[in-house]
């Protein structure tokens, strides 16, 4: 069962008026399984799919001929799309390009070189600081593979922008570069560092500005040095501001990386699908751990949709710049961290999100008992005719009706002290100090984590704090480098949350309106009813249209419910939309559009503007139906642990059978939603409590 805590961050309105049962769900990873549907109908992970799989590879070819170059390296994506699964708004984007320079902490080395190496690197990269115990030059090892050699290349570079990389075929050693030796002597090492991470990254009319510096002959050695090894880069000024005076860096518009060889420009426009089966794993945790392995990015990878971390799920994913042999070489290794790759072949483009019909999920409760029952294994042939009863009715309602399209408790950040949406908050009424002490905040007990971020709120250092925090939490690591680097002031909380991929960062804000949105569906059911009443709002037309078709705009669809047409009774409940609250979408002219005013204001952003410019953040919202139906929905009961093995011995829709030997029941749900719909809260209407 979930925590109380978790369950508040759904209202408890409902549908339908049957009486549900009680019952455990996730007890096992194989109690959930969540399959993608494509856009063919098909689930990703059947004879079907692979068929045209392997079609599509046979075809590889002609797709790698074909130009893609109208795709970004950073894909964007119109909230108004709407095309989120469970943590949706980490992947949703708005549709400005974030250039911000790469984090230091995007490649695992200790996964690309082997923990070893990685480990012998960072003492070289040590000892470059003292010139007396300074080696000249480090051994990476030997690489036979070219594609290999150019993601180490690419991964220290990456790292370390003040290491020079060395092929001596097959060997890869590294050497300190001599301008970043010169450079440090000049300034302090953070500023030499950050300046060569500025000078790798490229982005074209960038600036980096160094620390003041009031002596005027130091400024000019500077600024003949900058002259001298990076003029063709770079255009360099002294800047005045309130009584001191800094030099300032601009990437030169003309600027440009070398000019790519045809073979380079070949590797770039490789993309590569596949299907990615994990376990236990987050999405964007999945892509990190891959990304680290192939020595690519993590933005390097494209996906339709997010998938729940509790739960075995199968979702379509392409990564570019990695060839299909390369990708299958990885996959044992990949296999120890709960992915199992299939599927893999070449194609000519990135995946977009929202590109697939929805999701089919295969769910199993255990311990069903009718809701006041206290004994969890009450038998008999009265308790379960019972269920039986209640199991089909609670699933005939729900098929029929469907249920509230609530956004689920996984949406906000499960079983955590501070609640995603209130970091969301902080962050649209641009306090940066706060939203990170939120984001920092521990939970209770005395777990690795919580101990790093304890030591960091209360001693305000970011250094200890990052030694302390595991490996493996990415988001946190990227925050503490980045605000030891930059200091804990409104600008560091500001770099820190820059440091983050924009995904990342969008979360946030995302979950607050996520909150905003289930609290007002809750207010429009319980002040104007299950009718559709003048003000609402709908698709114009006939029948809901799905908010998840890409391509689409929010506005001239929507359609505002007029006197008659509520007596007449022109719409039904399923084509009403509620606003995500955003910068483009417009509000239901009734009561609830004013209770959406009153309760941004209650919070402080009566008028906000949705756009949050130091973060490069955009909201324009999006429009969401208010109910949800599923699809295909069968189910099946059985005494004992069974079920929760397969699809395939699902019984007729409707149809129970009571097999096997103990006495608990067991229910089995296999059904479809669309894209950005929950199962557990399908499941909470179904139940009438939360699983």
């Amino acid at each position: 069962m979930k925590q109380d805590s978790d369950a508040a961050n759904v209202p408890a309105c409902f549908i339908s008026n049957h009486e549900g049962f009680r019952g455990s769900i996730k007890n096992l990873i194989r109690d959930f399984v969540v399959t993608e549907i494509d856009l063919s109908g098909q689930l990703v992970n059947t004879a079907a799919a692979i068929a045209a799989a392997a079609a599509a590879s046979a075809s590889s070819d002609k797709y790698n001929n074909e130009s893609s170059a109208e795709y970004m390296d950073s894909s964007c994506y119109s909230v108004s799309q709407n095309t989120d699964d469970d943590e949706d708004a980490a992947a949703a984007a708005d549709c400005g390009v974030d250039a911000t320079i790469p984090s230091p902490g995007s490649f695992d080395l200790s996964v690309i070189l082997g923990q070893s190496v990685s480990e012998e690197l960072e003492q070289f990269v040590l000892t470059l600081k003292d010139e007396k115990s300074a080696k000249p030059d480090f051994s990476l090892g030997y690489f036979a593979d070219k594609h290999h050699r150019a993601n180490v290349h690419r991964a220290v570079r990456h790292r370390f922008p003040f290491l020079m990389t060395v092929t001596i075929q097959p060997e890869i050693r590294v050497r300190e570069d001599p301008d970043y030796r010169e450079l440090s002597r000049l300034v302090t090492e953070d500023e030499a560092e950050d300046f060569f991470r500025f000078i790798d990254a490229k982005v074209r009319g960038s600036s980096y500005m160094f620390g003041p510096d009031d002596s005027k002959e130091h400024r000019t050695t500077v600024h003949h040095f900058l002259s001298r090894r990076f003029g063709k880069l770079v255009e360099t000024k002294s800047f005045h501001d309130q009584g001191t005076t800094a030099i300032s860096v601009r990437l030169r518009e003309q600027g440009r990386p070398k000019k790519r060889t045809a073979e380079e420009r070949k590797e770039e426009e490789v993309y590569t699908a596949f299907t990615l089966c994990k376990e236990n794993l987050e999405t964007l945790e999945a892509i990190s751990y891959m990304a680290a392995a192939l020595g690519v990015l993590p933005s390097d990878f494209t996906y339709a949709g997010i998938k729940d971390k509790r739960a075995i799920t199968y979702q379509s994913m392409v990564v570019k710049k990695v060839s299909p042999q390369r990708l299958k070489e990885k996959a044992a290794e990949l296999e120890k961290r709960g992915m199992h790759l299939s599927q893999v072949r070449s194609v000519g483009e990135p995946l977009r999100l929202g590109r697939l019909q929805g999701n089919h999920f295969d769910l199993v409760v255990r311990e069903l008992r009718p809701h006041g029952a206290t004994d969890t294994h009450s038998s008999g042939a009265n308790t379960h005719a019972r269920l039986a009863a209640l199991v089909k009715e609670a699933v005939g309602n729900v098929e029929a009706k469907g249920f509230v399209n609530y956004y689920g408790p996984q949406r906000f950040g499960t079983a955590q002290s501070i609640q995603s949406d209130r970091v969301g908050l902080a962050l649209l009424k641009e306090d940066m100090v706060g939203a990170v002490r939120l984001f920092f905040t521990p939970e209770e007990g005395n777990d690795p984590v919580s101990q790093a971020k304890r030591h960091f709120l209360q001693t305000d250092n970011a250094k200890e704090s990052l030694a302390l925090m595991p490996l493996s939490k990415a988001r946190e690591r990227l925050m503490l480098r980045a605000l030891n680097r930059y200091g804990t002031g409104p600008d560091g909380c500001a770099q820190a949350w820059l440091s983050l991929p924009h995904s990342m960062r969008v979360f946030y804000p995302h979950a607050y309106c996520s909150r905003v949105w289930n609290e007002a569906v809750a207010h429009r059911l319980t002040t104007l009813g299950h009718r559709v009443r003048r003000g609402d709002l709908v698709w114009m037309r006939d029948g809901p249209k799905k908010v998840e078709d890409p391509g689409e705009s929010s506005s001239p669809q929507i359609h505002v419910v007029t006197d008659q047409e509520e007596h007449e009774g022109a719409y039904t409940l399923r084509q009403v939309l509620l606003p995500m609250p955003g910068n483009t979408v417009k509000y239901p002219e009734n009561g609830t559009g004013t209770w959406y005013q009153e309760r941004l204001a209650r919070d402080g952003l009566g008028e906000c503007r949705f756009r949050v410019g130091s973060l490069k953040l955009n909201l324009p919202g999006c429009y969401r139906p208010l109910l949800a139906c599923p699809r295909n929905l069968r189910y099946q009961l059985q005494r004992g642990g069974g079920g929760g093995e397969g699809t395939g011995a699902s019984s007729r829709k409707g149809d129970a059978q009571l097999n096997g030997t103990a006495d608990a029941l067991t229910l089995t749900l296999n059904f479809d939603l669309d894209s950005s719909c929950y199962a557990t809260v399908c499941l909470r209407e179904i139940m009438k409590c939360d699983p």
